[in-house]
């Protein structure tokens, strides 16, 4: 079938079955614009920041499984996507980039917004991809699908040179390529029985994406069937019901202290799906490289992953759908050690405010309110930033609940997850928890929410400072505080602005009939919180960490 290169990638995203497309749009990829026209099954979301536009496309491939899909120009525009496809990099996000190009022929010659993308990507990239010519469409977004869900999945980057998109050539249909089945080996199953009924201490880790729901249920009904305590890692809370008795609690930034001992004391280590990152080990401090205290099974889809950083007594290359199948039945059960550890979250869980004769607006008194209003099925998206410290230690989650979180830790996350996951799933309830500091890095899309008709519920705790640069200035540098102030504007007037709702709550009184109203709003709702800069963490203020 003749047809442009812009035509021919169009179809083949519809092929894969595209149904939506973040995008900040560009005269590089004007062709590929153009055949969306004809093509009107796809929604086509216009943002305003190519930042922001890339996040929204993380979030959907990391809510919906499938590759989320951005379209940006080249150089700036390219720059400006690039903290989304390092997100998706961290997080495991099957992502696709599509970056318009210089023509062919201006190639290497500095043209006007040029860049190397295959350079420029490397190290945050699965894969970058470059269509020479129209013929090569068809074949590339195989690929390109492919790359970014076989696997640890992420982020795959395609070149489109302008002049590509506007020739005409004979195009092959598209036939999407499927991931080829596995299997768990039986002599490895067999060892990790043996070591887990070995062991008196045993621990799960759950992390990483790619996770069905099936997936979560089977795990968890296996961990209850033996009694083996399960935690989360860093802002991956929403794989096991928080309701389950095997579930203890989630590895993040400032975790129990009880549950950092209780890994410390672990003598097996089930990992699944999760890298054991930086922020997870606690600094690789819970669990010590090259070789850790505790015996370690890690179980990872990549495998170039296991033994990289820690040194397993047992390892397998396995997607989480083909280990949750294939768990063994174990010959003991140890119910009375999760016990212990299951109370011992519990405890740390439950929200007993002993600030809010403190603080006007005291933030656990804030989550004490709004934790019984949230719907079975909400989405919580959180910006990264101490304010997210209460989110990780109070919000039970249990599926379809979703969490959509950066473990990249990138400012200006929440407003375009919450957007992306509002116009997504339009009729569930998603919630935004952002600082002052992340939401001016994104506020502007609350344009392109309007547009969308997306109506998330944005928080958006205001103590008008970077609150987790300041509590390590003040432990660190005490007394000597610099570029940690923010001057900002007037948030409800700027959020009417785009017509918007918007409340300012002073006191704590007054939260809870704001946040009722705006569950109920059909637009965007933005809730400013006008917290103290002291209450810093969820244990301590900012004056105890300074003495």
């Amino acid at each position: 079938m003749r047809q442009t290169g812009g035509q021919a990638l169009i179809r083949a995203l519809s092929a894969n079955d595209v149904e939506k497309i973040f995008c900040v749009a560009g005269e590089s990829y004007l062709a590929a614009l153009d055949a969306l026209v004809d093509e009107p099954q796809i929604q086509v979301i216009t943002c305003r920041h190519e930042g922001a536009a890339c996040f929204m496309a993380e979030a959907y491939g990391k809510l919906t499984g499938k590759p989320g899909i951005c379209f940006v120009t080249r150089g700036p525009g390219a720059c400006n996507a690039s903290i989304g496809v390092h997100t998706a990099k961290q997080d495991s996000t099957p992502l696709i980039l599509l970056i318009g190009q210089v023509a062919r022929e201006d190639r290497g010659r500095e043209a006007f917004q040029e860049i190397e993308f295959a350079e420029m990507f490397s190290n945050v990239a699965k894969a970058c991809m470059r269509i020479e010519t129209a013929e090569e469409v068809t074949n590339t977004v195989s690929r390109a699908f492919l790359t970014a869900l076989e696997g640890r999945r992420g982020p795959v980057v395609i070149e489109l040179p302008e002049d590509m998109l506007r020739e005409e050539a004979e195009c092959a249909p598209l036939t999407p390529l499927a991931i080829p089945a596995q299997q768990a080996d039986p002599a490895f199953l067999k060892n990790l029985a043996g070591i887990l009924e070995g062991s008196e201490k045993p621990l799960i880790i759950l992390g990483g994406s790619g996770w069905s729901d099936d997936d979560c249920r089977r795990v968890q009904n296996w961990a209850e069937v033996h009694g083996i305590p399960v935690a989360a890692s860093f802002r991956r809370q929403d794989l096991i019901a928080h309701t389950s008795p095997v579930y203890v609690g989630e590895l993040g930034t400032g975790p129990n202290p009880k549950l950092l001992e209780a890994v410390r004391q672990a003598d097996v280590i089930l990992a699944i799906n999760t890298r054991l990152s930086e922020i997870t080990t606690q600094g690789y401090t819970v669990l010590a490289p090259p070789t850790p205290n505790q015996k370690l099974i890690h179980v990872f889809p990549d495998a170039s992953e296991l033994g990289r950083v820690y040194q397993p007594v047992l390892s397998a290359a396995l997607t989480p759908a083909t280990i949750a199948v294939a768990l063994p039945k174990l010959n003991k059960n140890w119910a009375a050690h999760t016990k212990r550890l299951r109370d011992d979250y519990l405890s740390w869980s439950d929200i007993n405010s002993k600030s809010a004769d403190k603080f006007p607006v005291d933030i656990d008194g804030v989550y004490q309110k709004m934790l019984p209003l949230l719907p079975q099925d909400a989405i919580i998206t959180t910006d990264a930033g101490n304010f997210s410290g209460w989110t990780q230690r109070y919000i039970r989650y249990a599926r379809p609940m979703r969490m959509l979180a950066p473990t990249s830790g990138a400012m200006g996350y929440g407003i375009p997850a919450a957007i992306a996951a509002s116009i997504t799933y339009p009729k569930r309830t998603v919630i935004g928890i952002m600082g002052d500091g992340g939401f001016m890095m994104t506020a502007s899309d609350i344009a392109c929410a309007m547009a969308s008709n997306a109506h998330p519920v944005l928080l958006l705790f205001n103590n008008g400072i970077y609150g987790t640069i300041r509590m390590h200035q003040e432990m660190r540098y005490p007394g000597r505080v610099i570029a940690t102030d923010l001057h900002n504007p007037d948030f409800t007037a700027y959020a009417k602005s785009f017509g918007a709702d918007a409340y300012k709550i002073k006191t704590l009184a007054d939260f809870e009939p704001a946040f009722k109203q705006a569950l109920q709003s059909t637009r965007l709702s933005v809730i400013e919180l006008v917290t103290s800069p002291d209450q810093i963490t969820t244990q301590k203020t900012l004056a105890m960490l300074a003495k």
